[in-house]
């Protein structure tokens, strides 16, 4: 089961962390689509922290493919976020 499909069990989180490696630098999450960058970088900061100085900093607009629409939930999308 995937963790979209977790999420809509239960109350629905707005923002999951779906890959916490995406490459050296990044991470992926499935999010709701207006979930603004702010949310974002606080769920990926609490729930998978980077280890870094600057913690996660950089949510990816544009590139790397992302951000894409989740093939579970066309209401959500696959995000990345850099350090």
């Amino acid at each position: 089961m995937s963790e979209v499909q977790k999420s809509t069990q239960g109350p629905e989180k707005r923002v999951i962390v779906t890959n916490p490696f995406h490459g050296i630098c990044h991470m992926q999450v499935c999010a709701a689509k207006d979930a603004t960058d702010d949310e974002i970088l606080r769920v990926y900061n609490t729930e998978n922290p980077s280890g870094t100085t600057l913690d996660w900093c950089t949510v990816v607009h544009d590139g790397d493919g992302a951000p894409a629409v989740c093939a579970n939930d066309a209401d959500r999308l696959h995000i990345l976020v850099a350090c």
